[in-house]
């Protein structure tokens, strides 16, 4: 989903001043009300971090960095993630000239009948697309937030598109049915897990066979990316990650002007 606050801020600005003075507010409230559950299962602490206690062995901890939450994966700090306040900044009317989504459908060579699924959804910017491209396919549009579900159904209902259906996810489950899909995409999203190994697994088990598995992040070796460090993610990274999980690099796409399209499969 990528973040409304991700930009660099020794960069251009490509943000709203409301939203972001609404994080402003939203983490000022998490301030005020101590450390509380959040709806996608993270304890958000006093800091505005989100927390989960770790009994599998593969996270480790740190002070966390100001885009970090703390949480360590096979190197990497996990970032902060998106709420569900940064709505209006995955539908910004230049997100298409920046990022150019428009190419992404064909590097991902849809057939009609594909099943997708778009983890980390959120209003349902790609859902709604990829949908009309695989009208006799399926996309589940799958997010850890509730209040991104209803925008996902609204937009359902607006835009006639049947064969979007929401999924309530959580943080180590995006609860797809086994051996139900043949592309599962994240833009923006992986680097944001604050359960990645949990997830990837889960992930894999949906994969039908030949299914792929898609990562779209910004690109970390490129310095000339207005990102910041921890929204941003590596080639090497991304497949010493899914390597731990048995899937390998089957190609990087490099239509994109500042993201990595990473394939993925068993």
């Amino acid at each position: 989903m990528g973040s409304f606050w991700l930009y660099n801020q020794n960069k251009p600005h490509w943000r709203s001043n409301h939203f972001f003075m609404l994080r402003l507010l939203f983490l000022s409230f998490l301030m005020a009300a101590g450390c509380r559950q959040g709806s996608s299962g993270q304890t958000a602490t006093t800091t505005g971090k989100p927390q989960t206690a770790d009994t599998t062995g593969y996270y480790q901890t740190k002070q966390p960095a100001y885009d970090g939450i703390g949480r360590v994966y096979m190197g990497r700090e996990i970032s902060e993630v998106m709420g569900h306040l940064g709505a209006g900044w995955l539908e910004r009317s230049e997100r298409q000239q920046e990022e150019r989504t428009d190419l992404l459908a064909d590097a991902l060579d849809l057939k009609p009948t594909d099943a997708i699924a778009d983890i980390g959804a959120g209003t349902g910017y790609f859902s709604f697309r990829f949908a009309r491209i695989v009208p006799q396919g399926k996309v589940f549009a799958v997010d850890i937030q509730p209040e991104m579900i209803e925008y996902l159904n609204a937009g359902k209902r607006k835009q006639k598109t049947p064969n979007v259906e929401p999924v309530l996810g959580t943080i180590t489950d995006p609860k797809l049915p086994a051996n139900s899909v043949d592309i599962v995409l994240m833009v923006d999203a992986y680097h944001e897990f604050s359960n990645p190994r949990e997830m990837i697994d889960n992930i894999v088990k949906s994969l039908r066979p030949g299914g792929r598995v898609v990562l779209v992040e910004y690109r970390a070796e490129d310095p000339n990316v207005p990102i910041k460090e921890h929204h941003k993610l590596s080639q090497a990274q991304a497949e010493k990650e899914m390597k731990a999980v048995g899937l390998r690099l089957i190609k990087n796409d490099r239509r994109l002007p500042q993201q990595h399209i990473l394939i993925f499969g068993k």
